[in-house]
């Protein structure tokens, strides 16, 4: 169950033949699930492209709020370059999805003389999972990195957003894609937001019929994080991706996310639209062109993409609510998923 088969519709622009982040050509989306015993978690990756462990694309980020963690930031900034497949996981494993994302950069180009360094993206599941189990391991990377495949991508309670709550409904993965001219997909690992500020297409969604997770003392509601991760084929420039990856934040803001204080709100953006950047390290890099032919869109063309990033960003979110269903998870907490009925009626009502 996806957004729109509740007869939701979010903006004026086309999708994608797969309403998802996959509708960029090259794009792959892989996860492995993990539930089972108070274990509800697990890993997704997103591959930009069937090269990328040797050739990269360029990319930015842009943080909301910063109580967690996306891994190689640094390296982007200062080079505006994603050299490998992006993980996302819990909070405790970050590590370990690291590590298997450096396994695989290894496997793929040998033993060399290059450094890997892999985005890796994190929220907190341990109202539904054992966390401090650290139940992910260097297996579960690499069967999701076989998994990885176009066309539709699973969402909800799948990989790494299995134990996820968004909005104080059952959340996790989503998402969507938009198309004109050039395609912007967008996925996301929606583990944030307070039910009473949730607005979908400006209609307030509370549903007080539907109880809200308990949870540890001390917890303040809109404690959480969301991971936008944003691709297209638009040949962009490193600053122009930050721009994408700053502008998918305001689609976090029209649905009713704050950026609360222990929320980490983390953007990223990536553009497959500029192929043929030599791979770092060695060899690869002594025998590279000193100078190399690139493309970029016209300033005048980023207000479409800009539109075109937020109106898939708000859509993938609200996919992954209503994808999710109920889960009962660790020390017996649940999250209830958003209901279908009084959702579609509540925005029928108001269409």
């Amino acid at each position: 169950m996806r957004a729109r088969d509740l007869g939701v519709t979010i903006g004026e622009h086309p999708t994608g033949p797969h309403n998802a982040i996959t509708d960029v050509p090259g794009v792959r989306v892989g996860h492995t699930t993990l539930q089972g015993d108070g274990i509800n978690t697990g890993v997704t990756v997103v591959v930009p492209h069937d090269d990328i462990w040797t050739e990269p694309v360029f990319a930015g980020a842009h943080v909301l709020n910063g109580s967690g963690e996306l891994t190689g930031l640094e390296w982007i900034r200062e080079s505006g370059e994603l050299t490998t497949a992006i993980g996302l996981t819990n909070t405790h494993s970050v590590g370990v999805v690291r590590d298997g994302l450096v396994a695989e950069q290894v496997r793929v180009r040998g033993d060399g003389a290059y450094w890997s360094l892999p985005v890796v993206g994190e929220t907190y599941d341990g109202f539904l999972n054992d966390i401090n189990g650290f139940h992910v391991r260097p297996e579960h990377v690499r069967s999701a990195l076989a998994a990885a495949a176009a066309g539709p991508v699973a969402e909800g309670n799948v990989g790494g957003g299995t134990g996820m709550i968004c909005h104080q409904f059952k959340g996790g993965i989503g998402t969507a894609s938009r198309v004109n001219g050039h395609t912007v997909g967008v996925l996301v690992q929606a583990n944030h937001g307070r039910r009473d500020r949730l607005r979908i297409n400006g209609v307030p969604v509370t549903q007080p019929e539907v109880p809200l997770p308990a949870h540890p003392p001390g917890y303040l509601p809109g404690s959480g994080s969301i991971i936008v991760i944003v691709a297209t084929d638009a040949p962009l420039l490193p600053h122009q991706c930050r721009r994408l990856a700053q502008r998918s934040a305001l689609a976090v803001g029209r649905l009713g996310g704050a950026g609360e204080q222990y929320s980490g709100d983390l953007m990223f953006a990536f553009s497959t639209g500029n192929r043929g950047i030599p791979p770092y390290g060695g060899e690869d890099t002594a025998r590279a062109a000193s100078e190399i032919p690139l493309r970029m869109v016209g300033p005048q063309l980023m207000d479409l993409l800009f539109d075109l990033t937020i109106e898939a960003t708000e859509e993938a979110i609200v996919n992954a609510m209503v994808s999710a269903e109920t889960v009962t998870g660790y020390r017996g907490f649940t999250a209830h998923a958003i209901d279908h009925d009084l959702l579609a009626s509540a925005l029928g009502e108001n269409a």
